[in-house]
């Protein structure tokens, strides 16, 4: 694959509980087809809480967040400050466009390689650090599309990942 170097990561979180805010870390450790070691989300089957009641034995295809740095710009033009961690994401990249990447992309960091599997939908959740929250990361409930709150994941190939770390991506073909 020839990937193209885009940003850099500048914060690293999990949490091993459900919920929000993640806790800010010098390192997470990313597991192949499982998730962030120690974070609630991990796992070879789906962990979010209302996908389990629909479906118990689905495939965790949301075993990552990642968030870009614009997504934080965007919101601090609403005057709603927010930390690493306050939306949930893992892994928060200097701005790299991350939500007009195509499903499918591959991104890369040091060793470890993750395949973005979806937009995240935002919840309610988020409106625990902030009333307006997750109106501000929702120009259309009904349109995936138009949701600014960060892209979910998979592990192809784990390691470890650190502050400051170089991010590659690769397109998908097509």
């Amino acid at each position: 694959m020839n990937f193209v170097p885009i940003g850099k990561v500048l914060a690293v979180c999990r949490n091993s509980q459900p919920g929000i805010p993640k806790v800010e870390q010098d390192h997470i450790r990313l597991i192949k087809d499982f998730g962030v070691e120690g974070d609630y989300h991990a796992g070879k089957t789906i962990r979010h809480r209302y996908l389990v009641r629909k479906d118990p034995l689905r495939p965790n295809h949301r075993q990552v967040l990642l968030i870009d740095e614009k997504i934080i710009t965007d919101i601090t033009a609403h005057n709603i400050q927010v930390k690493p961690g306050q939306l949930g994401e893992n892994i928060l990249i200097s701005d790299i466009g991350l939500m007009k990447l195509p499903i499918g992309t591959v991104i890369q960091i040091g060793e470890v390689q993750i395949a973005l599997t979806e937009v995240r939908h935002p919840c309610d959740q988020l409106n625990a650090v902030h009333p307006q929250l997750m109106n501000t990361v929702m120009t259309d409930e009904n349109d995936p599309a138009t949701f600014n709150a960060g892209m979910l994941g998979i592990i192809l190939t784990g390691g470890l990942v650190r502050v400051g770390d170089s991010v590659l991506i690769k397109k998908p073909s097509g």
